[in-house]
């Protein structure tokens, strides 16, 4: 096999195996060709470079001004290539094994404050130009807090998940992954409003001779249901509407709220990795600091020698 059929083998591997998303393997792709182009530069290509070549390809990205993350990523994309080639057998040695990366930067995640989030969950209910859009998005808000789901999850979740008012969700994540979410009761009941509604608008289509959709969040457009983009310029409005800088609002933010005040009100990092869908409990620890302030407020409310004297 050719180097230059190494990159696509690559993503077919990932896309099959591992049923990586379409972001997931645009990433890999973008990560892996800048890589490559910087290697022909050097008159180098995958098969050949060594070690050395990788580590100064390394050199070279923080040259650029480029951030410890998106290094860290680029390495992380050359090192699976590689373990892929080694596999399968197009390369005897892995030259990117003992490559040490640079890191990420341990930012805390922006977050919400409970009273923000509730002037955001009305915003949202008041939003929309017709009853079935101040339904949907309701159903959106309250549906995005109480699970803390990932965007691509909530605007593409399928109808079949949520007929039968459920107490659980069933969410399919990265990799295909399932995981059960209870729903809180405002959840639900926003969820049961926006049935009745969807349920008429796809009579509606039906009558016109127009095909039924299967998800949750119908749309016109090519992917048939609310696109994420289009969610995250109305979650914008909302942020207006509830006078809540919309700097600081994204759905990714939500998802850090759920999980922040999850957390600080008692709950197991453990049980909080399960409902975000982690793989592994070390991307939840970035939720700690939560955990930290809870713990020493309560040494300074309960510890003896804390006590005023």
């Amino acid at each position: 096999m050719s180097t230059a059929q190494w990159i696509p083998r690559f993503l077919e591997a990932m896309a099959a195996e591992r049923g990586a998303a379409g972001n997931t393997l645009a990433a890999y792709e973008r990560d892996l060709t800048h890589a490559a182009d910087w290697l022909d530069d050097q008159g180098r290509d995958f098969a050949t470079a060594m070690q050395d070549d990788v580590e100064a390809y390394l050199v070279h990205c923080d040259r650029q001004g480029l951030s410890r993350a998106t290094r860290a990523r680029r390495l992380s994309a050359i090192k699976q290539l590689y373990r892929f080639a080694f596999e399968e057998g197009l390369r005897a040695d892995n030259p990117a094994v003992q490559v040490a990366g640079p890191g990420r930067d341990k930012r805390l995640p922006k977050t919400l404050t409970v009273e923000e989030v509730d002037r955001l969950l009305d915003a949202g209910a008041a939003h929309g130009r017709t009853e079935a859009d101040r339904s949907r998005n309701a159903c959106l808000m309250q549906l995005l807090y109480a699970t803390g789901m990932r965007v691509t999850e909530l605007v593409s979740l399928p109808v079949s998940s949520a007929r039968g008012d459920p107490r659980m969700l069933l969410i399919r994540g990265k990799g295909g992954k399932e995981r059960m979410v209870p729903l809180s009761p405002p959840a639900r009941a926003a969820l049961t409003d926006w049935l009745v509604q969807r349920e008429a608008g796809e009579e509606a289509k039906q009558a016109a001779g127009k095909p039924l959709s299967p998800f949750l969040f119908p749309s016109r457009g090519k992917a048939g249901h609310l696109t994420r983009h289009a969610f995250y310029m109305a979650i914008k409005d909302f942020a207006v509407e509830a006078g809540v800088s919309p700097a600081k609002v994204t759905p990714h933010t939500l998802r850090h709220a759920f999980a922040t005040h999850l957390l600080a009100n008692g709950a197991d990092l453990r049980a909080i990795q399960t409902l975000l869908g982690h793989a592994d409990v070390a991307t939840t620890e970035i939720y700690t600091h939560v955990l930290e302030e809870r713990l020493r407020a309560l040494v300074l409310d309960h510890h003896p020698l804390a006590r005023d004297g």
